[in-house]
């Protein structure tokens, strides 16, 4: 395993210790809260849907931002085209298992190469966000936890708008 997958473990693991410790650390808690009460809770409080889709759209505008900025971007897309060669090659050896397995272990080099490459951005997004959700589960749980779009509630909408949002700023900004 490489060192990066090692580092992205280690955030994952204080990330949910910081979560674990959200109710038992009550710095933690109110940190957050002084920080996002009076931004992104007083969006949601102007409009419960509105309000809400805008946050949903800055966090999504930010993410997008930092995984155009902290990857590579040239190599990711040299990575997607040598993928997008292999698996052509690939579709005229389905018939030839031997021939596939040849070229699947020539295929995960790349693959683990495109995904170190992509998740680096998640170096700087992995704790914000995991505390963003918690806050979220806290902020929404006070209101009596409202629907937000379509009768969905917070997390489905977050989920749901976060794919369209991102979908549509990648494109926008031309993000590998």
């Amino acid at each position: 395993m490489t060192r990066f997958m090692f580092i992205m473990f280690g955030l994952m693991a204080a990330s949910l210790i910081i979560v674990g410790m959200w109710n038992s650390v009550p710095v933690i808690k109110s940190s957050v809260n002084y920080v996002l009460n009076p931004s992104l809770g007083a969006l949601i409080n102007w409009d419960i849907t509105w309000g809400t889709l805008l946050v949903f759209f800055i966090i999504a505008l930010i993410t997008t931002l930092i995984q155009k900025y902290a990857t590579d971007q040239e190599t990711l897309r040299e990575l997607r085209k040598e993928q997008k060669e292999m698996q052509k090659e690939m579709k005229k050896y389905k018939e030839d298992p031997k021939k596939m397995m040849e070229l699947q272990k020539e295929l995960w080099p790349s693959t683990m190469k495109m995904m170190e490459v992509s998740m680096k951005s998640s170096l700087f997004t992995i704790i914000p966000f995991i505390l963003l959700i918690r806050w979220f589960m806290d902020y929404f749980t006070a209101m009596g936890s409202p629907d937000i779009i379509f009768g969905i509630g917070w997390f489905g909408s977050y989920f749901i708008s976060l794919i369209l949002f991102s979908s549509i700023l990648r494109k926008v900004f031309k993000v590998a």
